[in-house]
């Protein structure tokens, strides 16, 4: 199939090649042509990617008792009754379960004994068969093993950046625990470092139902939130081009952090990009930033763009916002009651209406009450991560310090908690939606696509003046009214990236 696509968009470029001079228009040829190729060549990425599965010895072992041994090769994901490892054998990458209270780290060298398998779909509690193997394929897991007993051989093993990033990592957590008391804490590591297992199942449920689990889940704002803080303290000492090296380096070694997930990778594709622009004088287009972010995570894993529900959910979700905040903008100029907590709600309106169609069709609950919390909550935000960020440095040096920082820490934790439980408790917060095919969601977006239109091609309103007031003719900008070009030391001090997601 893929050598027939090909093929055929070969046919469309040769076609284009040979009318170009004639009196039809063969522009369609070009496009049909370069549609079918990119395809192809997409349809190719895939079946290479596909490759490296179904080639295991483990095959003839499914069902059966084995022995593997292997090197944990990511971060341990402990939950509240367990602990996911994933072990790379010499032949795969297996996910291992095993109990909570095993402690492991990134780079020990493990024996694994117990059931080897093949992951399955299971229905969710609001009757959505979730595809479990394709979400494992998309991070390179084949075979499972579930609750198996685990021995430590070696440790110290991985990469040793990685290592030294996550050992930070541990002892930041450990330096927190120490200083802001539960349940506040959990909010924290999930505010800074997505650990959003340290919430808990029901602060959780109550933070899905109000519409504001993305706050835990990181996304762009909470990359850049880092990023501006980062430049911030390195504006004291270093150039405009070393801050924004330091930006860069910054971001790597956060996304390393906490996770290479989707919505991090593609955060801090977007984030390196801008920090270029501005190093090299750039222009800086958001929306070719944000496809490019895309297409390069997707030729490298070409399986996140149908079975990662964090890509998706995060690439529309920026897509919202970029297409239709300006739009809310706009209208909202007309408007003279306007409160100033304006930019989040629009921002969540915006989220919302580019991701409903995902949300109805891979959750099927929707959360009534989500602008409204997100207004409340998302001021906060920033105040309770810089505070958290500051207790848990200040804790390494000294903890009676720290505590006072915590406590403001606390305090700023507990509202968005206070909040996400008021509104959480209520019945009405979040409304479930039967099951229905991907292909009524296609039907949604290619809605909303010509809802956009319409609303982007509509001509502007032509209002008549008040009385007493007259209309100024816009004045036509000349050449030479143009405003002379700064040099650098003329230019504001103010260059610290605005946050987007």
């Amino acid at each position: 199939m893929i050598a027939w696509v090909l093929l055929l968009s070969l046919v469309f470029i040769i076609l284009f090649r040979f009318k170009k001079g004639s009196t039809i228009s063969t522009k369609y040829y070009l496009k049909f042509g370069l549609i079918l190729l990119f395809l192809g060549l997409g349809l190719l990425r895939v079946e290479v990617a596909s490759w490296q599965f179904n080639q295991s010895s483990l095959e003839a072992s499914l069902g059966q008792e084995v022995l593997i041994e292997g090197v944990v090769v990511r971060e341990p994901d402990y939950r509240e009754r367990s602990v996911h490892l994933y072990v790379e054998t010499e032949e795969d990458l297996i996910l291992v379960t095993t109990d909570r209270l095993t402690l492991v780290n990134y780079g020990d060298r493990v024996q694994a004994m117990g059931d080897i398998e093949r992951p399955e779909t299971f229905v969710t509690d609001l009757g959505r068969t979730f595809d479990y193997p394709k979400y494992l394929e998309v991070r390179g897991v084949e075979y499972v093993m579930s609750f198996v007993d685990i021995k430590i051989i070696e440790s110290g093993g991985g990469n040793v950046v990685i290592s030294f990033l996550l050992t930070t990592k541990e002892k930041f957590i450990e330096t927190l625990k120490l200083i802001i008391p539960e349940p506040e804490v959990g909010l924290g590591q999930g505010l800074l470092l997505g650990v959003k297992s340290s919430l808990g199942e029901d602060i959780e449920e109550d933070f899905r139902r109000t519409g504001i689990i993305h706050i835990v889940v990181l996304s762009g704002y909470n990359v850049m939130l880092v990023v501006a803080f980062i430049l911030f303290c390195f504006s004291f000492f270093m150039s405009l081009r070393w801050r924004l090296v330091a930006g860069i380096v910054a971001i790597v070694a956060f996304a390393l952090i906490v996770g290479l997930s989707a919505t991090v990778v593609r955060a801090s594709i977007m984030a390196c990009i801008v920090l270029y622009a501005q190093a090299f004088g750039k222009q800086y287009d958001v929306l070719r930033a944000l496809f490019f972010a895309g297409f390069m995570m997707i030729l490298i894993n070409p399986f996140i763009l149908l079975f990662d529900i964090g890509f998706q959910l995060s690439f529309m979700a920026t897509l919202g916002l970029i297409l239709i905040v300006p739009k809310f903008e706009t209208s909202l100029l007309e408007n003279k009651h306007v409160i100033q907590a304006r930019d989040f709600m629009m921002a969540t309106i915006a989220t919302q209406i580019a991701v409903l169609p995902l949300l109805l069709y891979h959750i099927g609950e929707i959360s009534l009450l989500a602008v409204i919390v997100n207004v409340l909550v998302l001021p906060m935000v920033p105040f309770a991560m810089l505070l958290t960020f500051l207790a848990g440095v200040i804790g390494f040096f000294s903890l009676t310090l720290a505590s006072l920082v915590g406590f403001l820490a606390s305090l700023t934790l507990t509202y968005i908690l206070y909040v996400a439980e008021l509104f959480g408790n209520m019945p009405f917060a979040a409304v479930a939606v039967p099951a229905f095919s991907p292909w009524l969601m296609l039907v949604m977006y290619t809605l909303l696509g010509f809802g956009f239109y319409y609303w982007r091609m509509k001509p502007k309103k032509v209002t008549t003046p008040m009385k007493g007031w007259t209309i100024v003719e816009e004045k036509e900008t000349k050449p030479a009214d143009l405003p002379v070009a700064l040099s650098d030391k003329d230019k504001p001090a103010d260059d610290i990236p605005v946050f987007f997601r």
